[in-house]
């Protein structure tokens, strides 16, 4: 039962609109509660945890930080990308992060 209901939070606070992508990540790869997940995620975004759920002011933090919009801004992080700089913010691993880190280190590109 606990991805339904971590993804129905998740859907609740907006996803990617908000700050729900980044609360449901917590919950499930750091097995935080939903309050201690919110918590810790307002406080590594320099915000209070009630501006988590407000689509206005996480557009513009999820624009200051890099870390990813749904409509994409030219000129800022996607895909890849952005999951790169939520892994560095949140200092948590990512699993295609860390495969596509392994490859650049290893000297292979996109074409390999």
């Amino acid at each position: 039962m606990g991805m339904p209901i971590t993804h129905g939070v998740a859907s609740g606070m907006g996803g990617m609109r908000t700050a729900g992508d980044l609360v449901a990540r917590m919950q499930l790869t750091q097995k935080m509660r939903l309050a201690e997940a919110k918590t810790y995620v307002a406080s590594k975004l320099g915000v209070r945890v009630r501006d988590l759920s407000d689509p206005m002011v996480m557009r513009e933090v999820r624009e200051d930080l890099d870390i990813g919009v749904i409509v994409s801004v030219p000129g800022l992080a996607k895909g890849i990308a952005a999951k790169a700089r939520i892994a560095d913010l949140l200092e948590i691993p990512i699993n295609c992060v860390e495969i596509h880190r392994q490859k650049i280190g290893a000297g292979r590109t996109n074409a390999d």
